[in-house]
């Protein structure tokens, strides 16, 4: 279930939302399966450490962050892949996995790949791995204030048709190989 905290902060903004059971999914792939629509259409979050600093990172169901494009739009010398036990604390109320992109909320920064902007509805987790939750861009935009830019990997020929090929780098230092 949607947690109460999110489900106010939502009504005191006076935020149409809309909430969508389905069969458990972890993975952000495994709730597009269940929601039965197109990768594109689901965003998910990624905590990602920036020079230390938690950010909440939201992109499409299908891609993966690219960690220099963060370090070097958020100018910081490095960041990486936040482990769960280092941001399940900021998210008391929610699902580990399942954590909701809203920074205002959570007292987290936010920023949010530009090609999720050409959506008119965006669906994503909101705390639940069992009920996800969707509301339009322009009225997520207007929440949060994201930090808007590119921040994903290139699109492989596999993740275009569909079959996701998951190896991203754990971390992303900035020093040269």
């Amino acid at each position: 279930m949607i947690p109460n905290a999110i489900q106010s902060y939502l009504r005191r903004h006076r935020v149409p939302f809309e909430r969508y059971a389905h069969a458990r999914a972890v993975t952000a792939m495994e709730l597009v399966d269940a929601l039965n629509v197109p990768g594109w259409r689901v965003a998910k979050s990624v905590i990602v450490l920036a020079d230390r600093q938690p950010w909440i990172v939201v992109v499409p169901a299908m891609t993966t962050v690219d960690l220099r494009q963060i370090r070097h739009t958020l100018g910081v010398r490095t960041a990486r892949l936040a482990a769960e036990s280092e941001f399940v604390d900021h998210f008391p109320d929610c699902e580990t996995g399942a954590e909701p992109p809203f920074g205002e909320l959570y007292g987290l920064p936010v920023a949010m790949d530009e090609s999720l902007s050409v959506n008119e509805r965006l669906l994503f987790r909101a705390g639940s791995h069992e009920e996800a939750l969707e509301m339009r861009f322009q009225d997520f935009a207007r929440l949060e204030w994201p930090l808007v830019a590119s921040f994903i990997q290139p699109l492989s020929r596999e993740k275009e048709e569909g079959k996701a090929s998951y190896g991203a780098p754990m971390e992303d230092s900035g020093a040269s190989a």
